[in-house]
């Protein structure tokens, strides 16, 4: 009961740093444009809805999960505890590509109307 309860205490907090990526702050090669702020703000907004990443990232728990189980029962007879424990990997990987994939929307769509964006 308690692996439940940590289980459903983490995958908000995994969640909530996926956001991260889409809320990313990049640094500009000189002064921003009159027009930076607006199209961060659209940029931004464009990385947070691709939710085709959710669904990725709830897929590839379900999957971490499922091999967790599997490898708990076989190697302890715990397959709760490689459930939580796969689960948690398999979110965890996942958030980190997510992340890194928003931000580079966020970039690339600065680039794209304009803007001098280093990183």
């Amino acid at each position: 009961m308690k692996k439940t309860v940590m289980i459903a205490a983490l995958l908000p907090a995994l969640a909530a740093c996926v956001d991260s990526g889409a809320n990313y702050q990049p640094i500009l090669d000189g002064q921003p444009t009159a027009a930076f702020q607006s199209d961060l703000a659209a940029c931004q907004t464009l990385a947070r809805n691709q939710t085709q990443f959710d669904q990725e990232r709830v897929g590839a728990t379900v999957i971490g999960a499922g091999a967790g189980a599997i490898l708990g029962e076989a190697d302890s007879g715990d397959a709760l505890g490689g459930a939580v424990a796969g689960a948690l990997a398999g979110g965890v990987v996942s958030s980190v590509d997510v992340i890194e994939r928003r931000e580079s929307i966020v970039v690339e769509c600065l680039r794209g109307r304009g803007h001098r964006v280093v990183g």
